[in-house]
């Protein structure tokens, strides 16, 4: 660096923002963008060439890199393909006197962010390097954010500290402060109403009203209706006006679950909603406006129902404009540990129990099994576990993990006699089989034995004292 940048650099000392690296080979062009750069404030280091450039690189992380496109022995465009194997987040502009469409697809291809031509207006430059930045500070806070909560394992109501569920954390938190509808999809069971709620309780609206409703779990004759409300006479039994959860919730949120559910008529009314803000209650003709966001949750494809002509596609636009998907709870095996220690102990405290911890074996059987039914079917196995335990530890008796045999296929061969079986009984004759011999051949070593099974040392000696296996 130019000693007159270095002057530049200190003078703007409590002003830096950013740390960018100039790579040319034309020593004129590097110290114009050096102290053009310094003067908005920026930490400038330089470099002659893409070797030298990368060393620089591997030493410390650079905001942005402005690099030229054609350099001796490395050009630009292999330059930032060695860029982006040190740091796939390095925001890469490239400076060209050879600018051409090609240039462009090639650059984006690889990974850069912009270029420039050469005889580029100052202010333009200063405006990319602004609007990169600024997408970089972004991406900073969203980091910060998943730092933050990584050593805790909740947010909102939602347990779970997997990179999953840290980056739903992260999206519910830059959507909840926009009025944006969402739509959130998911297996069932996996907390869909966890997140819609999440995103009301952190939103401006959150001191207003949020309204439920499950669009699969309601006659069609009635759905309307409690969607849009009736006047007096609509139909036998209206014998006074009534509200429906459009206007309840008014300046609030409205939550429709299960939305692929929704019949076509009422998706024709719902999408009439969302793009007018009105709606008329059944029977009625008076226009009612109304100020609500709408988050719509989904088990289904809601994209192959659009394709079959099920599902409005005008309507599926109109709601999936943020889509959040949840992961399912065999995809974030890492959260099943703490989501049990959290449903042992709130089961624990509404059946006044002892109960603290699960024991090793059990846990294993539970990292194991598959989930079909997600984080709903833990918190039931825990729940009756909780509620069928006499000691104060949870042991493998108590697990009802019966599904994960269907998941296994081992026993689809088996033909279930006419009079029935001991579903318990066969399940423990199965793994004694297996015990004896994996000891047989680990020569007894139970050690050996352990290690063949995928178990450890404990829960093996565990299950050899409960089964009888020698």
């Amino acid at each position: 660096m130019s000693s007159f940048g270095r002057q530049i650099n200190s003078f703007h000392k409590e002003k830096v923002v950013a740390k960018i690296l100039v790579v040319d080979d034309d020593e004129g062009m590097r110290e114009f963008l050096e102290i053009m750069l310094a003067r908005e404030g920026y930490h400038v280091t330089t470099a002659p060439d893409a070797s030298k450039a990368l060393n620089q690189c591997k030493k410390q992380k650079f905001d942005l890199i402005l690099t030229d496109l054609k350099m001796p022995k490395v050009d630009g465009i292999e330059f930032l393909k060695s860029v982006k194997e040190i740091s796939q987040e390095a925001i890469v502009i490239l400076i060209t006197a050879y600018a051409s469409p090609e240039t462009a697809v090639s650059a984006m291809k690889e990974g850069a962010y912009d270029y420039i031509e050469k005889g580029f207006n100052i202010e333009d430059i200063k405006t990319i390097v602004s609007s990169a930045l600024d997408r970089k500070g972004v991406k900073r806070e969203d980091a910060l954010f998943i730092k933050e909560v990584a050593d805790a394992v909740s947010f909102g109501n939602m347990i779970g500290k997997s990179k999953g569920m840290l980056k739903v954390y992260s999206l519910i938190k830059k959507v909840a402060e926009t009025p944006t509808n969402v739509l959130i999809l998911g297996e069932s069971g996996t907390g869909k109403e966890l997140v819609a709620r999440a995103i009301h309780e952190n939103s401006p609206r959150k001191n207003m009203p949020f309204e439920v409703i499950n669009c699969g779990g309601v006659p069609e004759s009635l759905l309307e209706s409690e969607l849009f409300g009736y006047v007096k006479g609509a139909f036998t039994g209206a014998y006074g006006d009534k509200s429906g959860l459009f206007e309840i919730a008014r300046g609030g949120t409205i939550f429709l679950d299960e939305i692929g559910d929704l019949p076509p008529l009422l998706q024709v009314k719902l999408l009439r909603v969302v793009q007018e803000k009105t709606f008329r209650r059944v029977g009625g003709t008076e226009e009612k406006k109304v100020d609500v966001r709408v988050i719509s949750a989904t088990n289904k494809n809601l994209e192959e129902k659009v394709k079959e002509g099920s599902f409005r596609e005008d309507l599926y636009f109109r709601l999936n404009v943020i889509p959040i998907r949840l992961p399912p709870l065999r995809e974030r095996k890492e959260d099943i540990p703490v989501l049990t220690k959290h449903f042992i102990a709130k089961c624990s405290k509404e059946f006044n129990k002892e109960i603290r911890t699960i024991s090793s074996y059990a846990m294993e059987l539970l990292m194991k099994y598959p989930f079909p039914g997600n984080v709903r079917e833990l918190e039931n196995i825990i729940e009756r576990s909780v509620a069928l335990e006499t000691s104060n530890i949870i042991l493998p008796d108590n697990l009802d993990l019966s599904g994960a045999l269907r998941e296994s296929g081992r026993f689809t061969d088996m033909d279930i006699p006419d009079d029935g079986l001991n579903l318990n009984e066969e399940v423990a004759k199965y793994e004694k089989q297996l015990i004896e011999k994996a000891l047989k051949k680990a020569g007894g070593s139970k050690t050996k034995a352990a290690e063949m099974l995928q178990v450890s040392f404990d829960s093996l000696r565990y299950r050899i004292e409960k089964l009888g296996a020698v």
